[in-house]
């Protein structure tokens, strides 16, 4: 190995250091906040159970019917998948909107670790941990109202595809966040970001159950890659290729990737020009 490749790989390894150390960070915050924890799990109890009371009245009670390939009890874990990974996602907008308006975003910016890499090391600590607390809350829910998920090797396409789908949420939010360099609020923005993935991500029902041209709408977009795959796939394993979502999804997180290091570049010219 030559001195080049020694100074690369002491470089990768400072940053991996950097960020286990954000990850670490955030783990203790989110573990000191119990009082938080207890409030959303009550939250997520009161919504799935509503939910399944819905759901029970359209399928009549009948636990053996199918609609659109889903049974009740079918229908009942997708819920309480994708209902774990939207209350895991932080509420990264407010936090940069914050750091703009009040100036702590030039300190961020003098410290040797990137801004982006910084939330994003943040972001998926909070949102993964979170994630688990939600799926095993809700777990009591489902196993109560629809039984054991037996779902095999779905399991494994869930945690797989959640990472994807956690990080696609990050940029998604960031594109939106880093709005804040330009406007004073994007409360508004962010309201509408989310209802879009309640609604065209599958968060309230699968996109099978929807009308045929809705459904090629949302193959267009990317908050199917978010919610809808990793919920479907642990519910209907091998009803489409894990790798084939897994490729959508990596093109999905290439493209908000590269939107997010344009719309910071911009963000961060204009906060200097402006004497930020």
């Amino acid at each position: 190995m030559n001195v080049h490749q020694s100074s690369q790989l002491g470089t990768w390894s400072l940053k991996g250091l950097k960020v286990a150390a954000v990850a670490r960070i955030t783990l203790r915050q989110q573990l000191a906040y119990k009082t938080d924890f207890l409030m959303r799990s009550t939250f997520l109890l009161l919504i799935l159970f509503v939910f399944v009371q819905l759901w029970g009245a359209a399928y009549e009670g009948d636990t053996t019917r199918v609609i659109d390939g889903y049974t009740l009890k079918q229908i009942i874990w997708y819920l309480v998948f994708t209902e774990a990974i939207t209350m895991a996602v932080p509420a990264l907008c407010g936090i940069v909107e914050n750091e703009v308006k009040n100036g702590d975003i030039a300190i961020r910016l003098i410290r040797p670790l990137s801004y982006v890499g910084y939330h994003y090391s943040s972001y998926m600590a909070e949102a993964i941990f979170r994630f688990f607390i939600h799926l095993a809350v809700g777990s009591i829910i489902a196993w109560t109202f629809a039984g054991p998920p037996a779902f095999g090797f779905g399991w494994s396409g869930l945690l797989a595809l959640t990472l994807g789908a956690i990080t696609i949420a990050f940029l998604l939010n960031m594109i939106v966040a880093l709005c804040a360099f330009w406007v004073e609020e994007t409360r508004g923005m962010e309201f509408v970001l989310h209802k879009l993935q309640f609604t065209v991500g599958g968060m309230l029902l699968p996109l099978d159950l929807m009308p045929e041209w809705l459904q090629r709408i949302c193959a267009w977009m990317p908050f199917q890659a978010m919610l809808y795959f990793p919920a479907r796939t642990a519910v209907n394993y091998g009803e489409v290729s894990v790798w084939e979502q897994f490729g959508i999804q990596a093109a999905w997180i290439a493209v908000l990737a590269a939107a997010v290091m344009m719309m910071y570049r911009r963000g961060v010219a204009k906060l200097h020009v402006n004497g930020g």
